[in-house]
C-alpha cells in the first residue's frame, strides 16, 4: 500500500508539473487568438474607411468618420450611453447648472424612436403642448428613423427666436401633429411651493440640479413657518426627468431619519454603491402624498419609491417611465466624454427600477379639463343698461351724488390705505397655489383630499385610544 500511494503522489505531481508547463502556453494562445481575432475587425474598421474616402459621393475626413463610428458603437448599447464631442459635452455641464438656451424637453430612444419623457415645466415646448410621451417622427421636416440621441437634441436645441418644428405622434392618434416652437432660454428653477390652503403644502420639483435641496429646504422651511401648522404636503414630480443622483439622495434625506435610499448595483468594481439616509430630518411628522406620471423618471423614481418604501408617503398617479440605470460620465483625451451606462438602480425594498418604473398605491388618471366652447359673438343678452345714454338706476344716483359732494382731499388717505391692503394681499398671494389651476387637476385634488380626510381619521384614532384607557382607567 504506501509504495502504490507513493506512486499515486509522483503521478499527480507530474500532472501538476505538465499542467504549470503548458497552461500558460494555452492561455498564451487563446489570448493571442482573441487579439488577432480583435486585430482583424479593426483592420475591417481601416479598410470600411478607406473605401469610404475614396469612392462615396461626398469628400469625408477620417475625423469625421471616426467620430460617427464611435457614436454608433456606444449608441448600440443603450439609449442613454453617448459618446459627446467636446461642444456636447460642455453642454451637458450647462445643463446641470440651470440655463441653457432650447425648447425644454427631455428626450430618449423607445423601441427605436426618439420619444419625449417628458417638457420641463414653463419652457417653450410645455406652452406649446408637447406632452410625455410623444414619439418625435420629424425635426423641421427630417425624419429622426436612425438619428441618435446627441445628433436629435443637437437639432432641436438652437439660438433664442429661432423656430423649430416636431412633428409628433400622440398616443391614440391616427395623424401626425406638427408642433412649432420657439426657442428661448431655458432657466429652469428647479423648487417651487406653494400653500393649496391653510396648513395643507405643496412642493413641486421640476428635475434634480445642483442647488435643488438649498431650493427644497427654504421652501420647507417657509411652508413650515407659517401660522398654521403643515398638516400634509404634496410633493410633485410629475414630468420630472431626473437628475443628479446625489440630489436626489439628499432630498430623500429630508423626510428620512434612517435607513436605505437607494443602492446600485453594476458589472465593474466600484459601481456597487449605498445611500442611507442621517438621522438629520428637515420635514415635520405629517402625512405626505407624491405625485407622479409617465413623465417622472431616474432620480423622480428614486425619491417616489424610497418614500414609498419606508411608508412614508403615499403615491399617486400614474406608472413612471421605468429609467432605472446609472449613467457615469468619463471625460476623454480629446476634451469630450462618454456617458456610459454603469449600473441599475434598486429602491431599498430592492426593487429594479429599470424599464418597469413605480406603480402608484392609488392610481389616479389625470383627466384633462374641457376645453371652454367659444363663446360666440355678442353672446351676452341686450339689456336697458347697455344702451348708450341709459339713465343709471336710483341708487346709483344717490351713490353718485354723495361721491360728489365729497372733497377730494379725503380719497387720498383712502387711496394709500387700499394701496397698502392690496400691497399686503399681492405678498400673501403668491404663496397660495392659483384656484384656476387648482380646479382643473384632479389629480391635486385627490391628493387634498384624501390629506384632509387622513387628518380627519388620524383625530378619530386618537380620540378612540383616549376612550380605551377611559375605559381602563374606570375598570
Amino acid at each position: 500500500m504506501p509504495g502504490r500511494t507513493l506512486r499515486h503522489g509522483l503521478i499527480l505531481l507530474a500532472v501538476v508539473a505538465m499542467l504549470s508547463f503548458y497552461l500558460p502556453q494555452l492561455q498564451h494562445q487563446a489570448a493571442q487568438a482573441a487579439s488577432d481575432a480583435d486585430y482583424s475587425r479593426m483592420r475591417l474598421l481601416t479598410e470600411v474607411m478607406e473605401q469610404v474616402q475614396k469612392k462615396y459621393v461626398e469628400k469625408k475626413t477620417p475625423d469625421e468618420l471616426l467620430t460617427e463610428a464611435v457614436k454608433g458603437m456606444v449608441s448600440s448599447l443603450d439609449p442613454h450611453s453617448a459618446y459627446m464631442t467636446p461642444e456636447e459635452y460642455k453642454e451637458l455641464q450647462v445643463e446641470t447648472k440651470g440655463t441653457f438656451s432650447g425648447v425644454g424637453i427631455v428626450i430618449t430612444t423607445k423601441d427605436g424612436i426618439l420619444t419625449v419623457v417628458s417638457p420641463i415645466e414653463g419652457t417653450p415646448a410645455f406652452k406649446a403642448g408637447v406632452e410625455a410621451g410623444d414619439r418625435i417622427m420629424k425635426i423641421d421636416g427630417k425624419l429622426t428613423k436612425g438619428m441618435t440621441l446627441m445628433d436629435a437634441v443637437k437639432k432641436i436645441r438652437g439660438p433664442k427666436g429661432s423656430k423649430v418644428v416636431l412633428t409628433v405622434l400622440r398616443e391614440g392618434a391616427n395623424n401626425l401633429k406638427d408642433i412649432e416652437i420657439v426657442r428661448d432660454m431655458i432657466p429652469i428653477k428647479s423648487v417651487r411651493y406653494y400653500l393649496l390652503e391653510d396648513g395643507y403644502g405643496l412642493l413641486r420639483l421640476a428635475n434634480f440640479q445642483e442647488n435643488t435641496t438649498d431650493e427644497l429646504l427654504k421652501g420647507l422651511n417657509e411652508l413650515q413657518s407659517q401660522k398654521v401648522p403643515l398638516k400634509g404636503l404634496i410633493i410633485d414630480l410629475r414630468t420630472n426627468p431626473g437628475g443628479l443622483l446625489t440630489e436626489a439622495v439628499n432630498v430623500a434625506d429630508q423626510f428620512l431619519d434612517k435607513g436605505l435610499i437607494v443602492s446600485t448595483r453594476g458589472r465593474a468594481p466600484g459601481q456597487e454603491m449605498v445611500f442611507r439616509a442621517t438621522p438629520r430630518m428637515t420635514a415635520n411628522n405629517y402625512p405626505i402624498i407624491v405625485l407622479v406620471n409617465q413623465g417622472s423618471a431616474s432620480a423622480s423614481e428614486i425619491l417616489a419609491g424610497a418614500l414609498q418604501d419606508h411608508k412614508r408617503a403615499m403615491i399617486l398617479g400614474t406608472q413612471t417611465f421605468g429609467k432605472g440605470s446609472v449613467q457615469t460620465i468619463l471625460p476623454l483625451e480629446d476634451k469630450g466624454a462618454l456617458k456610459l451606462t454603469t449600473a441599475r438602480y434598486y429602491t431599498p425594498s430592492g426593487r429594479a427600477i429599470q424599464a418597469k418604473g413605480i406603480t402608484p398605491d392609488l392610481v389616479v388618471p389625470f383627466k384633462p379639463p374641457a376645453p371652454a366652447p367659444k363663446a360666440a359673438k355678442n353672446s351676452q343678452p341686450l339689456r336697458e343698461k347697455d344702451l348708450e345714454g341709459a339713465m343709471a338706476p336710483e341708487e346709483d344716483q344717490g351713490a353718485a351724488k354723495k361721491q360728489k359732494a365729497q372733497p377730494a382731499k379725503d380719497k387720498e388717505p383712502e387711496q394709500g390705505k387700499a394701496e397698502d391692503k392690496e400691497k399686503a394681499e399681492d405678498k400673501e398671494d403668491k404663496l397660495h397655489y392659483p384656484k384656476d389651476r387648482l380646479e382643473k387637476d384632479n389629480q391635486m385634488i385627490r391628493a387634498l383630499d384624501l390629506l384632509k380626510a387622513w387628518q380627519v381619521f388620524s383625530r378619530r384614532d386618537v380620540l378612540e385610544q383616549g376612550k380605551d384607557v377611559g375605559a381602563v382607567k374606570n375598570q
